[in-house]
C-alpha cells in the first residue's frame, strides 16, 4: 500500500470517528451517520490498497 494512500485512508478514518463521537455527544443523528459513512469509506480505501499490494507480490 502506498504511504500516501495509507495516510489518506487513516486520516479519513480518524475524521469519521471524530464526527461520529461529536454526533454522539450532541445527539446529532445526521453527524453520527456521516461519521460512520466516512469510516466505512476509509475502510474500503484501505482494503482496496491491501488487495493491490497482495497482487503485486
Amino acid at each position: 500500500m502506498s504511504r500516501k494512500e495509507k495516510a489518506k485512508g487513516k486520516a479519513e478514518e480518524i475524521k469519521g470517528m471524530a464526527k461520529e463521537r461529536v454526533g454522539d455527544a450532541t445527539d446529532n443523528e445526521s453527524l453520527q451517520a456521516r461519521g460512520k459513512a466516512e469510516k466505512a469509506k476509509a475502510n474500503l480505501r484501505q482494503a482496496k490498497e491491501k488487495a493491490k499490494d497482495a497482487f503485486k507480490k
